[in-house]
């Protein structure tokens, strides 16, 4: 039993050590994150300032200012 303790513990000091080798792509993963938020927030930007949406705003919001308190 104490083999098999020492075995899983050398695998796990050995996974820890190839953990902290790919520090370097953290930075990668984070820019990609950006890249995809800015390319769907130019996405929505082209949807919302479009015509028929953005006929469709105006009414809900002159239906609501148009609304009875």
């Amino acid at each position: 039993m104490c083999k098999a303790v020492r075995a899983r513990m050398r695998a796990l000091a050995c996974g820890m050590r190839a953990a902290r080798r790919d520090e370097g792509m953290v930075t990668s993963e984070y820019a990609m994150g950006i890249v995809a938020a800015v390319a769907f927030a130019v996405v929505l930007y082209k949807v919302v300032t479009s015509g028929q949406v953005s006929e469709e705003l105006q009414a809900i919001v002159k239906q609501a200012l148009d609304a009875r308190m």
